[in-house]
């Protein structure tokens, strides 16, 4: 029996201290964006086209518009964002450094809520990588950042032979066992200063790409940095260095480059719920 009370599994609500702590991690946010030349945007809650971006686009909510033209509830904020600024809105506005704060919704009842911005036509993540670090400090959390390269995985994949599914559920038995005996040395990397002496085994093109997340990596003074070249993620858009703030088995933010309607880009989402719950220490 459906009691009154009830909300959908993955629904969220806020109210009373946590409901003021949300809006107050949301003020945060927006003022370090606007400190550094960013505007708001609000996307429609409704998209035509989220399912081409999304590998996995079971987990989208689907439904019919007045000519039952498929379309869905807004499963992610980057997509909408860079779409509609260079399509609909590129006439009236040059702008290139734009945020969000709003809920995006994944099959069946899940509801996220998210802090997020994007940089039209720069593939230069450092500055988004400088603003998340200086968000975490406001709201005090120190979580660890992971950095990665996606075409690292893709080269794998396309170039010698490795499992795609392998790489994705990290069975490290059948990566460990290719033909590849570099493949050791990436599986085992998580180090900055283990880099180099990677670079001394591995193929050009793997050489290439392992540069980036060193760079990027010296970018910040960070503490609590780990590498991590085999990480794979089910978001199409990315295409080079990408990077993930979290804390145990919660990802806190995630963001990278990319590219959108035709762009290269670069942008960070802040996973808004799980920041609230590690700030009540939960």
């Amino acid at each position: 029996m459906l009691q009154n009370h009830e909300i959908p599994k993955g629904a969220r609500l806020y109210f009373g201290k946590t409901a003021k702590l949300k809006r107050d991690i949301e003020q945060i946010a927006s003022e370090i964006f606007y400190s550094k030349g960013f505007e708001e945007i609000a996307t429609p809650l409704f998209s035509y086209h989220q399912h081409r971006l999304m590998e996995d686009d079971s987990q989208i909510i689907r439904l019919s518009d007045e000519k039952n033209r498929t379309l869905s509830l807004r499963a992610d904020s980057t997509i909408d964002v860079v779409r509609l600024i260079t399509n609909r809105l590129g006439r009236s506005t040059e702008h290139k450094k734009w945020f969000y704060i709003q809920p995006i919704y994944r099959y069946p009842t899940h509801e996220f809520y998210q802090i997020g911005a994007e940089i039209l036509e720069s593939a230069d993540i450092s500055l988004m990588l400088s603003i998340a670090l200086q968000f975490f400090k406001k709201v005090q959390l120190q979580p660890w950042l992971q950095l990665s390269n996606i075409k690292i995985p893709e080269l794998l994949i396309k170039e010698y032979g490795i499992n795609a599914e392998d790489l994705k559920n990290g069975n490290i038995h059948n990566l460990l066992h290719t033909e590849h005996r570099w493949m050791e040395n990436l599986l085992y990397l998580h180090e900055t200063e283990q880099i180099e002496d990677v670079l001394e085994v591995v193929p050009e093109d793997i050489e290439a790409e392992l540069l980036k997340i060193k760079e990027a990596a010296e970018s910040v003074a960070y503490e609590k940095l780990i590498v991590a070249p085999l990480f794979y993620t089910d978001m199409r858009y990315y295409k080079d260095v990408i990077f993930r703030f979290f804390e145990g088995n919660l990802t806190l933010a995630m963001g990278g480059e990319y590219r959108a309607a035709g762009l290269e880009a670069n942008g960070f989402s802040i996973y808004t719920d799980y920041v609230i719950n590690l700030v009540k220490g939960e």
